[in-house]
């Protein structure tokens, strides 16, 4: 089989690749390992970049993200027993964000791409990219026994921080930049009203909590824990016990429990491989970076990287020219770096540390009242929520 991008990977990033692809008449077929349910089984983010929604708008998949996303205009951060809003349509120009699950997302590119015709193969075991140090790249997989390999042009590695693509590149060519936090996040989602209608960053002395949702009837919330903390140890009261006593008061009140139908326990790290192009192989989204969830901008840097490749291929079949191609790597760890910072930065101010000295609980203090009292400090962080700019 010979297509012109063959994209490793089915998930949001690889879908809305080959979507943005295919509308502009690209060939692509799209390779996972998965099945399909396993990957719409998947419990991820749900918070929207105002130019992620433009890209979903842009593969023309944006109708049902429009009809039941929900819009935010701001998002309170709770500490000293305290709401703090930080209003991020004020403070940008007008800019918000929008609140629509991965999985959600995932479904309506999954469903466009198979009423396009477009392929998917799915549940295709060791796929594995070859020679794209050459003119001529392919992948190989096995399924139904056989041995299938795809010809083309170029290969979009958007298999995840686990998959083959960035494992594939020759150590000497790939640097890898990693930091690792001492705690980890216990989510939960459950089929209660959310406590608020914007959500909740609550910085308490028994640690972090974030209350989001999914819909006005479905919530997701998370609490810091430590990495030695059990799944199991963890039934549904003991997190609402936890999860309220580190909510402001009124906020603890109107918290609506109910049983819990996904709860896992996620580490937090920080990881960027550079660069992100290796001749006629691109990682794109996990596959090159993580971010800790504080500042909801994994599934938005995958977005962008989307954007930036989508551009130079574009450019590469329509007018011959590979600028943007060859500038692709710089071009999207640029904004992978700012997107990092943030990500850091909130993680830093909004958690409690296992190694935290008086000397650093004053100062994380101290930043958390100028952040809330100074226009110049919340604009930063409210540019940088929204989403900067392509």
């Amino acid at each position: 089989m010979r297509t012109q991008v063959v994209i490793i990977g089915s998930g949001p990033s690889g879908l809305l690749l080959g979507q943005l692809l295919a509308g502009a008449g690209i060939d692509n077929v799209i390779l996972d390992r998965a099945s399909k349910d396993h990957i719409l089984g998947r419990v991820r983010a749900g918070v929207l970049e105002e130019g992620t929604v433009r890209l979903m708008d842009e593969a023309r998949c944006g109708a049902r993200m429009h009809a039941e996303g929900l819009s935010h205009e701001g998002i309170s951060l709770a500490f000293d027993g305290r709401d703090h809003r930080i209003d991020l349509f004020g403070l940008t120009g007008g800019k918000r964000v929008t609140i629509y699950g991965q999985t959600e997302l995932t479904h309506d590119l999954m469903d466009h791409r198979e009423e396009a015709g477009v392929l998917s193969i799915y549940e295709a075991a060791n796929v594995t990219p070859h020679d794209f140090d050459a003119n001529a790249p392919y992948v190989t997989y096995e399924k139904d026994g056989a041995t299938h390999r795809i010809d083309g042009d170029f290969i979009a590695g958007c298999d995840g921080f686990h998959g083959v693509s960035r494992r594939s590149v020759p150590e000497r060519a790939i640097r890898s930049f990693e930091k690792a936090y001492p705690f980890g996040w216990l989510g939960i989602l459950a089929d209660v009203p959310p406590v608020d209608h914007e959500l909740i960053y609550a910085n308490h002395p028994r640690g972090f909590a974030l209350c989001s949702m999914r819909s006005h009837k479905r919530s997701r919330y998370y609490i810091q824990c430590s990495l030695g903390e059990k799944i199991e140890e963890w039934d549904d009261q003991r997190f609402w016990d936890e999860l309220r006593r580190r909510l402001p008061a009124h906020h603890a009140e109107r918290v609506v429990t109910g049983p819990s139908f996904e709860k896992s326990i996620a580490p937090l790290r920080s990881f960027v491989a550079e660069p992100m192009r290796f001749d006629r192989l691109f990682l794109v989204g996990d596959a090159a970076h993580i971010v800790p969830p504080t500042g909801a901008k994994g599934l938005n840097l995958a977005a962008s990287d989307v954007h930036y490749l989508f551009e130079g291929l574009l450019e590469h079949y329509q007018d011959r020219s590979n600028a943007g191609i060859d500038a692709y790597s710089a071009r999207a760890l640029a904004r992978v770096w700012k997107a990092v910072r943030f990500s850091w930065w909130m993680t830093k101010t909004m958690h409690r540390f296992p190694d935290t000295s008086d000397f650093d609980q004053k100062i994380q203090e101290a930043e958390l009242d100028y952040l809330t009292h100074s226009r110049a400090a919340a604009t930063a962080l409210a540019e940088n929520y929204v989403g900067l700019p392509f």
